[in-house]
């Protein structure tokens, strides 16, 4: 599975999930700044889902009808680097079939519907 992380995910945790063997890349490394929209299309055309805090990205999906392959939603507090780590690769080596769905992440739960 390939992720695509927004700019408000912190590259360390991405780099620390890389090196833990996930295949994911950031928007801060590809093209910082960019817009919502085109964040989007580098998902989708990419084919990685997008993991992000932004929940605007609802939004954009629903309302606007961007297609992403799948989207990760972070809803819990960002505490710091190593929860936010923690969390994403929990979330990550969970039995979730991530594509063509939105998964919304708490604190102490996940929510997951279709997109």
């Amino acid at each position: 599975m390939k992720f695509l992380a927004d700019e408000n995910i912190p590259l360390k945790v991405v780099k620390k999930l890389r090196e833990e063997g996930f295949d994911i890349i950031s928007i801060t490394e590809l093209n910082p700044g960019i817009s919502d929209e085109k964040v989007a299309e580098i998902s989708q055309n990419e084919d990685r889902v997008l993991v992000t805090f932004d929940k605007d990205f609802g939004r954009i999906l629903f309302i606007e009808g961007l297609k992403v392959p799948g989207l990760i939603l972070l809803r819990f507090p960002p505490k710091n680097i190593k929860y936010i780590y923690s969390r994403l690769k929990k979330v990550f080596e969970s039995d979730v079939e991530f594509y063509g769905k939105v998964v919304s992440v708490h604190e102490d739960k996940m929510r997951i519907s279709k997109l």
